[in-house]
């Protein structure tokens, strides 16, 4: 049986990148290469990720495929002291005045051309037509021809160079100068305006990336020294100034302060910390100096999760991108063709049709059907509407998951931790058979001593004192039900009403509101403990958000009893729940739900370590990752950094506005180019309305699918 290769997956910053279109180019030229498993091109980022075969591809191959069709690869730069490692940007950005010059040289020829435009062509041979208006010609569409000749001679013919190239040249050749000149000025107009619409967005985004800190200031044997966050392990101490940003998560151990927490959950208001607080990486200090310590490395730490997630979003594409990185593909060759038959058929078979008038509207055909804006302005709108969902504290880890909540018609929610604080406390003790409140609250701490559980975790604190190890023997959880222990020689058992039903003890009815733990000793009911659970402000909220945004169902899901999630569900106004689950219930909920859904998606909200394999089951997982588990957060599809259940709905509505542009950058352009094609083909349009109409629906595009990270 052949082994499966180890594959390496490595990112490379590219030059020379200006849409799109040139990431299509990329994809398709290095996916052909022998070893290439897989390739994703971001032109928002100007990042190419690919994952091959180490023996039989290396990177000095990959970058020569680069260099071959035009572009370049862009070494890291050299990492300093205290400064991160990080990418230069390969394009995006233009010299203004560097531009302008030879545009109103171009400007002014082609003024000159057109006012003594008789004068020039009663020449001889129109030589002093030629004369002004080729320079004109060379000067504003020289960069289009030498990428048009460098793609022709590497075997590929059909991209928007090509078009512009023979539109042009066919516009000279039938002795239409001043059109060639002009759609080659105005080309080259769009290009700048379309260079500074992606330059913005590219602005945008590095601003939402610019929350990554720089400097770490760490605290050795009495002095302060400035590093690279990477470099800081966990357990040492840094110290924050008023100002600063906090360089990784850690517990502070030192002084109080008001902390901006906007970059991770896009809320405004400050919060307050003090010792024993848990801090993120990312949030600002605004008040006190703050001595920490770090409690993950850089690369385990929020910020850099979330910058790993907003670079790299573009990788697992919409399926709506991928259809136009096809279209783009074969609409160009088609166009082409069409244009041939256009320029040669009309001639010998319509009477009296000239070949100069066909072969003009051949070309207003080629020069309208430029597909940049198209394939330029949906992976912009996809990655816009990603950045603006990362301002407001929801990772979205791909655009093919904000796709995929356009769908969604089922919306299900954990419990406790999500819908509700997840924070319990003791609010009530009741003792039975001749136990003391004190002696039940003693016998109920030391049995749940070695627990991690929230309500275990209640108990200890309204206990109140420290529980003497040796005396518990024989502990044991059992898993949905509750602890079994050994006590100075008594047998305890501490759950809920499954496990005294297991071990057939009859508890006594209660009908309390709360969650209730029961106790008995040595098989003897000794009675139970009620435990409160508050629900999350916004939690109500919610669950009215998303019935307005058109979910069919809300469910909840619990390991709770049914008298507690039936109180849930009345105060929230969800549609449904399932109360008293296992874990593996969980699943088997989910999967009922699945089968019942039909073609709307099902979304599955959570944050335990046990809701993990429900967020995988889902159609689309998401995770409160602020007090979520890292096994939850990494395997979620979405993540609510700020633990705020009424951010499912804002999610959903942030993909429908993204989804909603994306479809009016596709009806826009594809709508105006079949009109002006039409128009075209039947003469009413000229070679300046359809440069016009071109670069105006390349623009208007482009502008629209900025909105997306507003």
């Amino acid at each position: 049986m052949a082994s499966t290769p180890l594959l390496k997956t490595q990112q490379i910053q590219v030059g020379g990148m200006d849409c799109a279109s040139c990431a299509a180019k990329i994809e398709t030229a290095l996916a052909g290469l022998t070893g290439v498993a897989a390739v994703s091109v971001s032109a928002a980022t100007e990042r190419l990720t690919i994952s091959y075969d180490p023996a039989s591809l290396t990177e000095a191959e990959i970058n020569q495929r680069l260099v071959s069709l035009g572009y370049r690869a862009i070494a890291p730069t050299p990492q300093g002291d205290g400064e991160p490692q990080d990418l230069k940007p390969g394009s995006g950005e233009f010299d203004l005045p560097a531009e302008i010059i030879p545009v109103l040289f171009v400007v002014a020829l082609l003024a000159g051309g057109m006012i003594f435009g008789e004068s020039l062509q009663n020449t001889p041979y129109g030589w002093g037509e030629y004369a002004v208006l080729l320079p004109a010609y060379l000067v504003s569409g020289s960069t289009v021809l030498k990428a048009a000749g460098r793609n022709i001679l590497r075997g590929q013919f059909f991209d928007e160079n090509f078009l512009m190239a023979i539109a042009t040249l066919g516009a000279i050749a039938i002795h239409e100068l001043p059109e060639a000149v002009a759609v080659m000025l105005f080309y080259r107009i769009g290009e700048l305006f379309q260079e500074s619409a992606v330059g913005r967005s590219r602005r945008s985004i590095k601003a939402l990336l610019g929350v990554r800190p720089d400097i770490a200031h760490r605290q050795v044997e009495g002095s302060i020294q400035a590093v690279a966050p990477e470099t800081v392990a966990v357990g040492e101490i840094i110290v924050v100034k008023p100002g600063e940003k906090i360089p990784l998560d850690g517990e502070v151990l030192a002084g109080t302060s008001q902390v901006d927490t906007s970059a991770l959950t896009g809320e405004s208001i400050p919060r307050r910390v003090n010792v024993g607080s848990t801090v993120l990486a990312g949030m600002i200090n605004q008040t006190g100096i703050l001595t920490l310590r770090v409690t993950k490395l850089f690369g385990e730490s929020s910020i850099a999760k979330i910058l790993d997630l907003v670079e790299n979003a573009t990788h697992k594409k919409a399926a709506t991108e991928k259809l136009i990185t096809r279209f783009a593909r074969y609409y160009t060759p088609i166009v082409v063709i069409l244009s041939l038959l256009i320029a040669l058929l009309p001639p010998l078979l319509i009477p009296g049709a000239t070949h100069q008038a066909w072969v003009y509207r051949a070309l207003i055909l080629l020069v309208i059907s430029c597909p940049c804006g198209l394939v330029i302005s949906i992976p912009l709108g996809y990655f816009g509407g990603v950045g603006g969902a990362a301002k407001r504290g929801i990772l979205i880890k791909g655009s093919t998951f904000l796709d995929a909540l356009t769908t969604v018609k089922t919306v299900v929610f954990d419990k406790t931790g999500t819908l509700t604080q997840g924070v319990f406390k003791v609010t009530a003790i009741v003792p039975k058979k001749g136990f003391s409140e004190s002696e039940l609250i003693t016998l109920a701490a030391q049995a749940e001593s070695h627990s991690n559980h929230p309500i275990a975790q209640s108990i200890r604190e309204a206990y109140g004192q420290s529980i003497n190890d040796p005396e518990v023997t024989d502990y044991a959880e059992i898993a949905g039900h509750g602890i079994r222990a050994k006590v100075n020689g008594q047998i305890l058992l501490v759950g809920s009403d499954r496990l005294l039903q297991r071990e057939k003890i009859n508890p006594d009815p209660c009908a309390a509101s709360g969650t209730i733990v029961h106790l008995a000793v040595n098989q003897s009911y000794a009675g139970y403990i009620l435990i409160a659970d508050e629900i999350k402000p916004d939690a109500a909220q919610a669950i009215g958000d998303l019935k307005h945004l058109g979910i069919a169902q809300t469910v909840m899901l619990t390991g709770d009893n049914e008298r507690v999630a039936q109180e849930v569900a009345q105060q929230l106004g969800l549609d449904a729940y399932i109360a008293e689950l296992l874990p593996e219930g969980k699943v088997e909920a989910i999967e009922r739900i699945l089968h019942r859904s039909g073609q709307g998606k099902v979304v599955f909200v959570g944050d335990g370590i046990n809701d993990a394999p429900v967020i995988a089951r889902a159609d689309i997982g998401m995770a409160m990752g602020g007090l979520g588990s890292d096994a939850a957060i990494e395997t979620a599809d979405v993540v609510i950094m700020t633990d705020a259940p009424s951010k499912v709905a804002e999610a959903i509505q942030i993909a429908q506005k993204t989804r909603k542009i994306v479809l009016q950058n596709i009806a826009l352009a594809m709508g105006v180019k079949a009109i002006f094609i039409l128009l075209g083909i039947m003469g009413v349009a000229t070679l300046w309305e359809a440069v016009f109409a071109d670069v105006g629906v390349a623009l208007l595009a482009i502008l629209n699918a900025t909105r997306a990270i507003k």
